[in-house]
């Protein structure tokens, strides 16, 4: 499982993100710019004991993303999550090696993807009124409801 976070802001967000990619054997994968360091130490107090554990690789662009990828984010793959439309996250299919897109936590993925990439745009319902999810809140709920449909592959109850 790959979990892309686009240009992330707040660094204990991605801790908690980190932690729950060191938890599920999921590679972490951060779009430049980062709003902050990754020396920040709430980054590093989020992500506490787990951090040698996660897979974290940095990626300039989109674009640099896509080609260390080398795969087409048209393909199915490719699962980009915003409060902006797209079907209910428990109604895609998910695969092992699936890709999960997720928006800065102030403006969320960018404004020309929402059409580019519609076909693959999914959401987490809520109640109305309600902006959003924290992004770690959101990562974890996807991460989980991915693994679920999987079986849970490589992951042993406590």
């Amino acid at each position: 499982m790959h979990v892309v976070l686009i240009e992330p802001e707040i660094p204990p967000n991605t801790g908690n993100i980190a932690r729950t990619c060191a938890a599920t054997h999921s590679t972490l994968h951060l779009v430049e710019p980062l709003g902050f360091s990754l020396e920040d130490r709430y980054l590093r107090r989020a992500g506490v004991d787990c951090w040698h554990l996660v897979d974290v690789r940095r990626h300039p662009s989109w674009q640099a993303f896509l080609d260390h990828m080398a795969q087409d984010p048209a393909n199915g793959q490719f699962h980009f999550f915003t409060s902006h439309g797209g079907r209910l996250y428990t109604e895609a299919s998910y695969q092992q090696d699936a890709v999960l897109v997720f928006g800065r936590e102030s403006t969320g993925l960018p404004p020309e993807w929402l059409d580019r990439y519609r076909e693959h745009l999914r959401q987490i319902p809520m109640t109305p009124g309600v902006r959003s999810l924290n992004l770690s809140n959101a990562v974890a709920v996807v991460v989980f409801e991915a693994l679920r449909q999987l079986g849970f592959p490589g992951l042993h109850p406590r």
